[in-house]
């Protein structure tokens, strides 16, 4: 159990709410409110309403749509495209609701700081997760899709665990996905380009 966080570990979270959030929002939802709940962190104040049950219910029945719907290949890019809208700021109200502990400047300046980090946490790592999964899209085969959503059901969880209990090397692994996200991502589109450019084209005949 933590029974409070320093300064490093609140920073970790935050960074790392917003990064989680952008892929799995709901679950980092359900798991930070579970955790405060069960006491076995003590989450900074203005991540608390998190663990209200009526929050956690809610969050939870999301976590199970979105298991389900994250396996189905097309439809996982569907829900994707639609929370496009809904991760990125959440990414940027949870970091500024954990940074605001710190209370920098009187809180304003470092939760706006933290919002700003956060919500592009968020936007990269959401635009990561959409470009692997619409890549893996164009494959017949359903195994990439199941694998990849598998993968980020883990993911989450243990890196929220990471920034709390080592920042540091949560920190190290930060900066490595976000350079490698920053350069797949025009790869996996430019490659998707080109799949689609060589899609066989019906050429109707020329009557005789």
């Amino acid at each position: 159990m933590l029974n409070s966080l320093d300064p490093t570990q609140i920073v970790a979270l935050a960074a790392a709410l917003g990064w989680a959030s952008g892929i799995r929002l709901y679950l980092v939802l359900f798991a930070v409110g579970l955790v405060d709940r069960l006491g076995w962190v003590a989450m900074p104040e203005g991540l608390h309403l998190l663990s209200h049950p009526l929050v956690l219910a809610a969050s939870g029945l999301m976590v199970i749509v979105e298991f389900f719907a994250d396996k189905v290949p097309w439809v996982d890019s569907i829900w994707d495209t639609v929370h496009t809208f809904i991760r990125v700021p959440a990414g940027a109200l949870l970091a500024a609701s954990a940074i605001g502990a710190l209370d920098v400047h009187g809180g304003a300046v470092g939760t706006l700081v933290a919002a700003i980090l956060g919500g592009s946490l968020a936007a990269g790592a959401h635009l990561t997760k959409s470009s692997a999964r619409a890549l893996a899209n164009t494959s017949p085969e359903p195994f990439s899709n199941l694998g990849l959503s598998l993968g980020e059901d883990l993911i989450v969880p243990g890196g929220l665990a990471l920034a709390l209990l080592h920042p540091y090397v949560f920190f190290a692994l930060l900066l490595v996905m976000v350079v490698v996200g920053a350069w797949l991502v025009p790869k996996i589109w430019r490659f998707i380009r080109r799949l689609m450019g060589h899609t066989p084209q019906t050429v109707p005949q020329s009557s005789r």
